[in-house]
């Protein structure tokens, strides 16, 4: 009978299993590449084109050191006003303190260096910005002047005169109070009238309202009947501030279709500049 030799099948040693598993894992590491690379690269570009819901910090930052240049621009102001008083012993009448201070109720922004364009009354919008929904509610444009140099004016300008009365001081805390309430309204308008932006304008709103109490309570400690003065302004900001709130909800984003958040977001739409380093920059308020 004829010999069967045994079939000798050879076995795999560890190097061999270890390249196998390597070739493997290499298949898989490069089929993984492209999709990686590719959320990679919409990530990136995504960036680039800005978060449309993310804060925007660079515009944050401006509108405080506007409004910490306008305050600190005040107080200097109002400091060299109380030296010459110093200085010449002159104690100005009440008429002329009526008149300083309802122009500075009405031209604060000349010491903000952001862009206050005030709206036209017949559109309620400034120069070369969209037109947005309005409430059914909203008032005739020609109130809103009416209300600032009529009613608005003369009671900061009565009220403030009263404060300085009875402290002797331009730069008093009080009157200090009032400034930081411009500051913040300057700050506010250039939010709301010139860059659009609805939400972060409720936002502001509510600051301008709180600064004015805030201003209203300051006045009050030093003269009651200037605190009262002061306060009567609150109820104007109060519907103005109905009116802010229902405008942002009738203007969703034309890009997701919801309404801004309570914030600055960044976008392409909106940009913040100081109106000083531009030629030909305005500055008009709308408290």
């Amino acid at each position: 009978q004829p010999v069967q030799h045994p079939v000798h099948v050879p076995s795999i040693n560890k190097k061999s299993k270890q390249a196998v598993e390597f070739a493997k894992f290499s298949d898989v590491t490069q089929s993984n590449i492209p999709s990686s690379s590719s959320s990679l690269l919409a990530s990136s570009s995504s960036n680039e084109q800005g978060d449309e819901s993310g804060l925007d910090l660079g515009a944050v930052a401006k509108y405080a050191i506007a409004l910490v240049t306008q305050v600190s621009l005040f107080y200097g102001f109002f400091s060299l006003l109380d030296a010459g008083v110093a200085a010449t012993g002159f104690q100005p009448y009440f008429w002329m303190n009526f008149g300083l201070f309802y122009v500075m109720s009405l031209r604060s922004r000349i010491f903000n260096p952001l862009s206050n364009k005030r709206p036209d009354p017949a559109t309620l919008e400034a120069a070369g910005v969209e037109k947005r929904n309005m409430p059914s509610w909203t008032p005739p444009g020609v109130i809103f002047p009416i209300m600032w140099i009529l009613i608005i004016g003369p009671l900061r300008a009565a009220s403030t005169a009263m404060v300085y009365d009875v402290t002797n001081s331009y730069a008093a805390p009080a009157i200090m109070a009032f400034a930081l309430h411009l500051s913040i309204g300057d700050v506010w308008n250039t939010i709301n009238n010139v860059e659009q932006r609805y939400g972060a304008s409720v936002t502001g709103v509510a600051c301008v309202w709180l600064s004015k109490a805030n201003a209203a309570f300051q006045y009050s400690l030093v003269s009651p009947m200037a605190g009262q003065l002061m306060s009567l302004p609150l109820i104007w900001l109060t519907v103005a501030s109905a009116l802010i709130t229902a405008t942002w909800r009738l203007n969703p984003s034309s890009e997701t279709g919801k309404v801004d958040p309570l914030y600055p977001v960044a976008s392409s739409k909106a940009s913040t500049e100081f109106a000083w380093f531009q030629q030909g920059g305005d500055a008009a308020t709308a408290e």
